[in-house]
């Protein structure tokens, strides 16, 4: 079971020009907060990166509202382990899982999750909080990170395996989120 001790959350470019020509948009949105709302309960820290914010834009306003102050890094490759400044502050975290959402699936996630797993990383993926501009490239990217060893879960699965046990006060204060699953 992961554990948040263990875990560090990697939002991957859920940038507004992006985001508006995705399949199923708005749950990517509406379950990338519900993610960020339970990493900032457990105290997971999030790593956030957009792929050329110049060209893309800056974050949908419902995922940058939750963010509040936490930095966002640039980059222009795919994979968050080609951009040393990122690969830096993820070793800076001490973390040995990887959780990854954001977009594309196919495209960023997928690179990153390889890189992450090639540097020795363990690596999850919350489906339901990637996703991609097409169904086919949504699917076989996750079918992808499946077959080369990353775990593939959902939101609701995730924060669930977070909690443990219900009637804790993380239970009360994140409930009314899942419930909305």
């Amino acid at each position: 079971m992961l554990t948040p001790e263990e875990a560090l959350l990697v939002l991957i470019d859920p940038q507004e020009k992006l985001v508006q020509a995705l399949f199923e948009s708005e749950r990517l949105v509406k379950n990338l907060v519900v993610l960020l709302k339970a990493a900032q309960v457990f105290k997971v820290p999030i790593l956030a990166t957009t792929q050329y914010r110049k060209g893309l834009g800056d974050y949908v306003p419902q995922v940058k509202e939750v963010l509040g102050e936490t930095e966002i890094l640039d980059k222009v490759e795919f994979s968050i382990f080609k951009n040393a400044e990122i690969v830096a502050k993820i070793k800076a975290q001490d973390r040995s899982v990887l959780v990854m959402c954001g977009a594309e699936t196919h495209i960023c996630v997928y690179q990153s999750v390889v890189s992450a797993l090639e540097a020795g990383y363990s690596a999850v993926v919350v489906a339901d909080a990637t996703s991609s501009r097409s169904p086919e490239n949504f699917r076989y990217g996750l079918d992808r990170m499946r077959d080369i060893g990353a775990a593939v879960v959902s939101t609701e699965m995730l924060i669930y395996e977070w909690l443990g046990q219900a009637g804790t006060p993380a239970f009360k204060e994140l409930l009314p989120y899942v419930k909305n699953l």
